[in-house]
């Protein structure tokens, strides 16, 4: 990649705006669910990921069910993703409410 490739690769990822969402953990082994929110849904996924490889993920429930039944009974959905400018400054308000609705709806457990 020569200088002027990255530098334009650079500037785009820059400009690229955060997904905010809710999401779900499912364990297919156990069918335990775990529901969480984000204000960015592909930086999340890999820190959850990255954080059980390395079992320091703070739920001990998700931790102990990876640490069971490994990385292949894991999946990663996204469940909502907000439009934060359409929503405009309330968006993470809006967010925490569909988090909790998403929880329930699940009957998971909340992140």
């Amino acid at each position: 990649m020569d200088r002027a490739d990255r530098k334009a690769a650079l500037a785009e990822y820059r400009e690229r705006k955060p997904e905010p969402g809710v999401y779900a953990l499912r364990c297919t082994a156990s069918e335990e669910v775990w529901v969480g929110r984000a204000p960015n849904l592909p930086a999340i996924r890999n820190r959850i990921f990255f954080t059980l490889r390395l079992g320091s993920t703070p739920q001990r429930s998700l931790q102990e069910a990876w640490n069971t039944h490994g990385a292949a009974a894991f999946a990663f959905d996204v469940l909502e993703a907000v439009d934060a400018e359409k929503i405009g400054l309330g968006w993470e308000r809006e967010l925490k409410k569909r988090h909790a609705d998403w929880v329930e709806r699940l009957g998971a457990t909340a992140i």
